[in-house]
């Protein structure tokens, strides 16, 4: 499968990338399915996996998600070198009124042991790209960003981002990180447009901007007529609406890249479809 490349800081690698969350939190499909899936992923071309410390499910062992990117490719028989891997830290996972939930704990110390600890469970000696996973308002964000600061500079990670994060906590990463800060990643699709502000300013500063849930996510009800314009472009060209959604966020600029999840191989192998979709300037005034 020809995909489509972009430039993510210093690497060249897939502007559709592989988002790991759904193959190891609640209602996964076990192991072996998410291994077949990455392993499907990196055959069709992919070379862009995102992971976090977070992703595991509510209760059980902690960064499965991590240690499955790892024993994927340590089991892939393709070039490992030309896979990019990112992981995050500042998030964990909790029970909320008996039910899986998700907490933040931005403190230095935890930032740091965790992102230690994601070095380990990937099986690295220094992570590729590092984001700061969501701000913690019980801690002032500039410390929260200066140790991510202080691991680049330890030779834990070689770059860094921030995700769910503002225009302002932007510019103070920026600030702080200087030239490893790489990349932005926010919830942006079409059912989340509210983020554009901080895609458009991430172009400005020279920054890739990451879209996660790209496909609106499957934790949270949305309105599902938002999708009734992909829908219909994509009945016109006989493609799934998916790979519309995706080819409408890549045709934001150049530096847009987006991470869609998948349960299994089929859908990932579906998304990836998407970076070879040059839509027109009809269909993208259709899609808004």
């Amino acid at each position: 499968m020809s995909v489509l490349m972009r430039k993510l800081g210093p690497y060249e690698t897939t502007a559709i990338g592989q988002g790991e969350m759904p193959l190891t939190i609640e209602n996964n499909f076990g192991k072996q399915t998410g291994i077949k899936t990455i392993h499907a992923a990196l055959d069709a071309g992919c070379r862009h996996i995102d992971t976090a410390w977070a992703y595991y499910e509510s209760g059980g062992e902690e960064q499965t998600g991590e240690k499955l990117v790892r024993e994927a490719l340590q089991a892939w028989k393709g070039p490992c070198e030309e896979v990019t891997v990112a992981t995050k830290v500042g998030h964990f996972r909790t029970f909320k009124n008996g039910r899986a939930a998700w907490d933040v704990d931005g403190r230095p110390e935890r930032l740091i042991k965790n992102a230690k600890q994601s070095a380990l469970a990937l099986g690295v000696d220094a992570i590729d790209l590092l984001y700061f996973h969501r701000p913690d308002p019980k801690v002032d964000y500039r410390e929260s960003v200066e140790a991510i600061k202080q691991l680049v500079d330890e030779g834990v990670a070689r770059q860094s981002g921030i995700s769910n994060a503002s225009i302002e906590q932007i510019d103070i990463a920026r600030d702080v990180l200087g030239e490893s800060f790489i990349a932005v990643q926010n919830q942006y699709s079409p059912i989340h447009r509210e983020t554009e502000d901080t895609l458009e300013y991430a172009e400005k500063c020279g920054l890739a901007f990451v879209c996660w849930s790209p496909l609106g996510g499957f934790r949270h009800p949305y309105d599902d007529r938002l999708f009734d314009p992909f829908r219909e472009v994509a009945a016109a060209r006989g493609v799934s609406y998916q790979q519309i959604t995706l080819a409408w966020e890549l045709a934001k600029a150049e530096h847009v890249f987006a991470i869609p999840g998948a349960h299994r191989p089929e859908t990932i192998l579906d998304s990836l479809k998407a970076g070879q979709i040059e839509l027109t300037e009809e269909e993208l005034a259709k899609l808004g």
